[in-house]
């Protein structure tokens, strides 16, 4: 009789030491993205961080951590915070009324694209600047520090730990974030955000700011995971009816005009940021944080992608992967 092969949920939940194994083995052999990648530089302050900076961090729904290279470097989150700041927009007015001003289409145009849908006039997902914008304006709070402390307290249970701003990081932002102004008012022009605009768009930019570690991206990843609920602490970071609007627009449009082949090759829902730094989800298993600073053109790390594939495909980690074990487990 042939022994049954154990699958990729199998070998991951029996043999964790394997998982740290592969990372440590990983690591350094994803070679440096030289002539490839490039750091973010549109934002002045983004331009000084160090290139070679390079960590792995994985945390499961039972609380394990796996990590390697620079996972307590500090950075700042930049555009993944877009999917926690959907997240708390959806908490505070529901789905329907946000799909009123934000759509959850993808895109094939850059993040930064001036451009809205032409017969809603709504950005078209939360993942791209203008949507990400529409959302962050539609937090509640009686003024600017209440809203932003109501920011940072969100943060603060998705990690499990206080979180403070990168100050250079946010005024950089603030004095170079042109393009994200002109988004601002040709929403304001349609209706899809009010006054006063350059509150919102300050509250942009400081979730941008929020500084974290590799560990806290997958920390993060880890509670989308498991439902909302922070793994390592136990708190409940989002009502766990929203985990699946949040992982759907991830799905399709979290690596921008990259969806399509990330879906292909890896199918994880996920989000990059400009800081260099990629979350992944695995449902009900665990969450994946890797952080490189050098973009490709599309603006995703590409050590990030590779690190991610390379786990998907050790680990049959693509949601179809994941379904096909489900249903037939060896």
């Amino acid at each position: 009789m042939l022994e049954a092969v154990e699958n990729g949920i199998t070998r991951l939940k029996n043999h964790p030491a394997d998982l740290q194994a592969f990372l440590e083995a990983l690591h350094p052999a994803v070679p440096p993205p030289w002539g490839i990648g490039k750091v973010a530089s549109y934002i002045p302050e983004l331009a000084k961080v160090n290139p070679d900076l390079f960590s792995i961090c994985l945390v499961t729904v039972d609380g394990q951590v796996f990590e390697v290279g620079d996972f307590q470097q500090l950075f700042t989150i930049q555009s993944i915070s877009k999917v926690f700041v959907h997240g708390l927009a959806l908490e505070d007015h529901g789905r329907d009324y946000l799909l009123t001003k934000v759509g959850v289409e993808p895109t094939g145009d850059a993040f930064n694209a001036i451009i809205l849908d032409e017969h809603s006039k709504r950005p078209y997902n939360p993942m791209v600047n203008a949507g990400a914008i529409a959302t962050t304006s539609l937090i509640q709070g009686q003024g600017p520090a209440e809203r932003l402390n109501r920011l940072l307290s969100m943060f603060r249970r998705y990690i499990g730990h206080d979180v403070y701003l990168d100050g250079a990081v946010f005024v950089s932002e603030r004095t170079s974030g042109h393009r994200n102004r002109a988004m601002a008012h040709l929403m304001l022009n349609f209706g899809m955000i009010d006054e006063p605009i350059e509150e919102s768009l300050d509250l942009y930019f400081q979730q941008c700011s929020v500084m974290v570690t590799c560990r806290d991206l997958a920390v993060m990843a880890a509670t989308l995971a498991n439902h909302g609920v922070n793994p390592l602490t136990g708190e409940r970071a989002i009502a766990g009816q929203y985990i699946k609007d949040i992982l759907s627009v991830m799905y399709t449009c979290g690596m921008y005009n990259f969806a399509g082949e990330w879906a292909y090759q890896i199918g994880l829902p996920a989000k990059s940021g400009v800081c260099g730094g990629i979350i992944a989800i695995v449902p009900n298993l665990m969450g994946i944080g890797v952080f490189s600073p050098p973009l490709d053109q599309r603006g995703n790390s590409v050590r990030g992608v590779k690190v991610c594939q390379a786990l998907s495909q050790e680990f049959e980690l693509n949601l179809f992967d994941l379904l096909r074990q489900q249903l037939h487990p060896f």
